[in-house]
Parts: structure tokens; C-alpha cells; sequence
């Protein structure tokens, strides 16, 4: 298994824990997870950061319990090997088209599966074993089999999580109208 974090700072020697800026609710027991941590994600769900850090994104795909009509209604048809959509407002796609982001791959040992979509969590200082620069975001996504499609709005999308798809939504607080 490969652990990564995605920084649009590439010049990071070591990744101190420290926690997160806005606490969000947890399940009892996990309120941990607001302290200080080192998060990182699996190589599997990287297509999740493969943008710049405040683009708001949603991003899903379908899973074994996916029925047909959400697959042909959040899905639609895409592009032969592809098996994930991120949707991306249009008004991002300069950014998203010319961002850069480091990817820094982990060392594996003090982490822990948090059982969220890939997320794995430290709580001790982590250097990273190496760092790639990525200055192709498009291509980077379609290499993870995800197929990149721009709207005019990520407003039509806020009822996929009544769906059976799986979807992500990240930096959604950054989508225009979204609150």
C-alpha cells in the first residue's frame, strides 16, 4: 500500500501533526480525529486531491450496490476506461489547467485506516520518503481513471448522497450558492 498527501507547497521536509482548522462532528469515540494528525491518503482514492487545494469538487463512482438508474443518472456515459467522474465548476478550470501540486508519498508505519475513503491519519511527525511534482492535473485524473467534467454549477449535484453512488464532495464551502 502507498500513503501520499498532495500540497501545492513542494518543498515540505517533514509533516508535523497538527489539527484540523475547522473540527467537524465525529462519531462518538472519534473526536480524536479533530487533534492533531498527519493526514494522508491511499494511492486507490488519490483521485480525490488531484486538484488545487481550495477547488470545490465532487467526485464519485459507482460501488456493487450502484443501482443502473443512479449509474445512467449521476454517471451518465463515460469515456471507455474511466470508473469515476469528478465534476468541477467551470469557473475553476483555468486554475485546475495550470496548478501544480506536489505529491509527497509516506512511509507507512505509524498510520492508522480511519475506514473514510482512503483516509489514513498519524499522530506523530512524518517525513516523507520521496516527492513527485504533478503539473498535469487533467492528465494526472485520467491516469486514476477519472473522467473530468466542468459546470456551470456543483448545485445540481447535492442530491447524489440520496443516490447509491459514492460520492465525495470536498471544498464544497468554496462552490458558488452552495450554503
Amino acid at each position: 500500500m502507498r500513503l501520499f498527501h498532495f500540497s501545492e507547497n513542494a518543498d515540505i521536509d517533514r509533516f508535523v501533526p497538527r489539527p484540523v482548522r475547522t473540527p467537524a462532528q465525529r462519531p462518538a469515540g472519534m473526536a480524536w480525529l479533530n487533534g492533531p494528525l498527519v493526514w494522508a491518503i491511499a494511492q486507490a482514492h488519490q483521485r480525490l486531491y488531484l486538484f488545487p487545494r481550495e477547488c470545490p469538487r465532487i467526485v464519485m463512482w459507482a460501488t456493487g450496490e450502484t443501482a443502473d438508474v443512479d449509474r445512467k443518472a449521476w454517471l451518465g456515459d463515460m469515456a471507455p476506461g474511466m470508473e469515476a467522474v469528478a465534476y468541477v465548476e467551470q469557473s475553476w478550470a483555468e486554475r485546475l489547467g495550470h496548478a501544480a501540486l506536489a505529491r509527497y508519498e509516506f512511509p507507512t508505519e505509524s498510520f492508522v485506516d480511519i475506514h473514510d475513503v482512503g483516509m489514513w491519519v498519524s499522530p506523530e511527525t512524518v517525513v516523507p520518503d520521496a516527492v513527485a511534482r504533478i503539473t498535469d492535473l487533467p492528465d494526472a485524473l485520467s491516469a486514476c481513471r477519472t473522467e473530468l467534467r466542468f459546470v456551470e454549477s456543483l448545485l445540481p449535484f447535492k442530491p447524489v448522497w440520496n443516490s447509491t453512488v459514492h460520492a465525495s464532495g470536498i471544498r464544497l464551502r468554496n462552490a458558488a450558492g452552495w450554503h
